[in-house]
């Protein structure tokens, strides 16, 4: 008499092991495995690996030294820094700065490829999209000397505002302009860009849905609201905690390359302080502290932003 096969006879997939899983995954998938380890590799050995370096935040690190055989001095270089004058200016100028760069920066891309799904003339089309995409491939020391030059007293711009009565500023050296500078110079190198992924999630709504809300009588602006923003909140909402993660780790080159020391008032964020205090001062326990510090909060707000999204609508990265 054979044996009746049931559901509790079969072999739980709750019950088999991780090691099982990750085996029985690879010989399912072997050639995206095999694809996988080098960057596996690569974030181990460039990101992780460095991080027990970390421990010199909590150390009178020198290197004669090394890091094991450095004092430790526990939390003094965050007493230190948060008791510092510079601490609150940092903070402050790096979450203006980016909030700033949310609401200028963030949403031009979005618009720009919003336009250009509108336009029907290709060859129009094809010219918009080189000419905003060329800013993002030049380089970032040569862009920053064009906004140098452009932003001088005797520049493009003071001349064109001279031609119509107005008064020559040197803007970099006005710590009021320096953040407009800096908002401004960065629509126009990365609004091309970022526009690309926008268009590309346009590009993936369904044709359909535009010729069915058209035969309900919608308008342009209806089938906008009802089927072209709806199609691409997603990859918005995706974009937008990717951006919140990042709003204490906006890049010291930019900063470090167009500011000076009459404009640190509000040109001076956490990435240029650390650069300053850890390489040109050479104090690396302290740098390492505010560095430390930074990293956590960007960890605390991916995570709220994402928490947020997918409790209001169910979009997240994780």
């Amino acid at each position: 008499m054979s044996k009746i096969i049931t559901k509790s006879t079969l072999p739980s997939i709750e019950k088999i092991g991780f090691a099982q899983k990750v085996k029985r995954d690879f010989s399912m998938n072997k050639s995206l495995w095999l694809m996988a380890i080098p960057v596996v590799i690569w974030y181990i050995v460039f990101h992780y690996l460095p991080m027990i370096g970390v421990v010199i935040a909590f150390k009178n690190y020198t290197p004669t030294k090394g890091i094991m055989d450095s004092s430790w001095v526990g939390m003094k270089h965050f007493k230190d820094f948060f008791g510092s004058f510079y601490a609150w200016r940092v903070i402050k100028n790096t979450l203006v700065l980016n909030l700033y760069q949310l609401i200028y920066s963030f949403p031009a891309p979005i618009i720009l490829a919003l336009l250009l799904n509108e336009i029907k003339n290709n060859h129009f089309k094809k010219a918009v999209q080189t000419i905003t995409y060329i800013p993002h491939f030049i380089s970032l020391v040569v862009i920053c000397g064009m906004i140098v030059d452009f932003t001088a007293s005797e520049g493009l711009i003071n001349d064109i505002i001279a031609i119509f009565g107005g008064e020559r500023i040197s803007y970099l050296l006005k710590p009021e302009w320096y953040r407009t500078v800096y908002i401004a110079s960065e629509i126009w190198r990365g609004i091309g860009w970022g526009s690309i992924l926008y268009l590309a999630a346009l590009m993936g709504i369904d044709t359909e849905l535009y010729e069915a809300t058209a035969i309900d009588g919608a308008g342009r602006w209806k089938q906008f609201i009802n089927v072209t923003l709806p199609g691409i909140t997603p990859t918005i909402i995706i974009m937008l905690i990717l951006n919140i993660g990042k709003m204490m780790s906006e890049g010291a080159d930019k900063t470090i390359l167009l500011y000076n020391p009459s404009t640190y008032e509000t040109a001076d964020i956490i990435s240029s302080f650390i650069y300053r205090r850890g390489l040109a001062d050479a104090n690396y326990s302290y740098s390492s502290a505010v560095g430390l510090f930074n990293s956590v909060i960007n960890v605390i707000l991916i995570t709220g932003a994402n928490s947020f999204s997918r409790k209001i609508n169910e979009t997240s990265l994780w």
